[in-house]
């Protein structure tokens, strides 16, 4: 068990907030946990140069260690310390870093093989969060960081979040806010120059990497299972991950069908995510079942800063069952998909006729 210590720090980071910031950087430089907020999701971090440290991060969190990490940098130009970086790693840094991508790139031996899961390559990212970025800086190493969440629940996008999955496990956390985006960044691996293959699709959606010039593949573990035997090429794509404890059922079609659904069988305690235009008439007909706001149907970016709020919320009412729409998969809504499928272990409920 560890002494964690709570701090609050401001994005503008004032002296106050430098200094405190310089504390966690010193536990860094020693080994020790640090967890910290970026602009996707908090992240437990960790010097990514030490063996010893990476192995610790897989401890708090409970983390397979055949998982990979990402190590966080504090400008584009330092991945060269660590990996062996090409001119469409570059093209993607001048339209997107810093900023909320991962580059999956062949690793240098100065990143152990604690740190990459085994792998020859290491996932690359420069976080654009003030409070994330100045850290790295201070730190003067590469920042080893999953979200700072136990494995397998769904990620942290508050303080309170870290607070209850966290405390004991780690030396400090800092406060910053709420994230701003609320799922994490999006990975994409580099494949022969001006072509990628995207592994998690995040923020940085597939047309924006199409908009640069670049040729994009979806790995099918995006959308479906990892099969038996393959190898995650990157954070979460090989376990089951950001689930509630309730199961979690997707919804693929009219969530007015769910009514039907649910008259018909028994589901004990029920929990619905429900977009705002069917908020009202799911509620005069399931008058038994609890509603959540997800966001307008077309706001994609609402309902990703929502999602892992509102799973986090929901695991705490005791829910017997959890529904939700399954969302689209253009744009961010691929992002949604992604992450939804996973919390619900791919269990969907599609409704025909529509």
């Amino acid at each position: 068990m560890r002494n964690t210590e709570v701090y609050s720090v401001s994005p503008l980071l004032s002296c106050e907030d430098i200094a405190t910031l310089e504390r966690a950087a010193d536990i860094i430089k020693s080994g020790g946990l640090v967890i910290f907020p970026t602009e996707t999701v908090y992240g437990l971090g960790a010097d990514g140069t030490n063996p010893k440290a990476a192995r610790s991060i897989f401890e708090a969190k409970g983390r397979p260690a055949d998982n990979p990490l990402i190590i966080h940098i504090h400008t584009p130009e330092q991945a060269e310390k660590y990996t062996y970086t090409t001119e469409t790693y570059y093209n993607i840094a001048k339209h997107f870093m810093p900023g909320p991508i991962t580059v999956v790139l062949e690793a240098r031996g100065t990143v152990p093989s604690e740190t990459r899961g085994g792998l020859e390559t290491v996932a690359v990212r420069c976080p654009e969060h003030p409070i994330a970025n100045k850290l790295i800086e201070l730190s003067g190493v590469p920042i080893a960081a999953p979200s700072a969440n136990l494995s397998g629940s769904p990620s942290p996008t508050t303080c309170s979040h870290c607070i209850k999955d966290m405390m004991g496990r780690v030396d400090m956390i800092i406060d910053g806010g709420d994230c701003d985006f609320g799922l994490e960044s999006t990975i994409i691996k580099l494949e022969e120059e001006g072509r990628v293959t995207l592994l998690r699709p995040g923020k940085i959606t597939v047309e924006e990497l199409r908009s640069i010039g670049l040729s994009v593949d979806i790995a099918e573990a995006v959308t479906a299972q990892l099969k038996e035997g393959e190898v995650a090429l990157s954070p979460g794509m090989k376990y089951r991950h950001y689930a509630p404890d309730a199961p979690l059922y997707l919804v693929d079609g009219d969530m007015n069908h769910l009514v039907d659904y649910l008259t018909a069988i028994s589901c004990g305690r029920v929990a619905v995510i429900s977009y705002t235009e069917d908020m009202e008439a799911l509620g005069n007909s399931l008058p038994d079942a609890c509603l959540y706001d997800f966001g307008s149907r077309e706001d994609r970016a609402c309902q990703a800063h929502r999602l892992f709020e509102l799973l986090r919320r929901i695991d705490g009412e005791g829910f017997d069952n959890i529904f939700a729409p399954l969302p689209d998969k253009s744009g961010i809504g691929l992002a949604l998909y992604n992450r939804m499928i996973r919390a619900a272990a791919h269990q969907i409920i599609k409704f025909d006729g529509e």
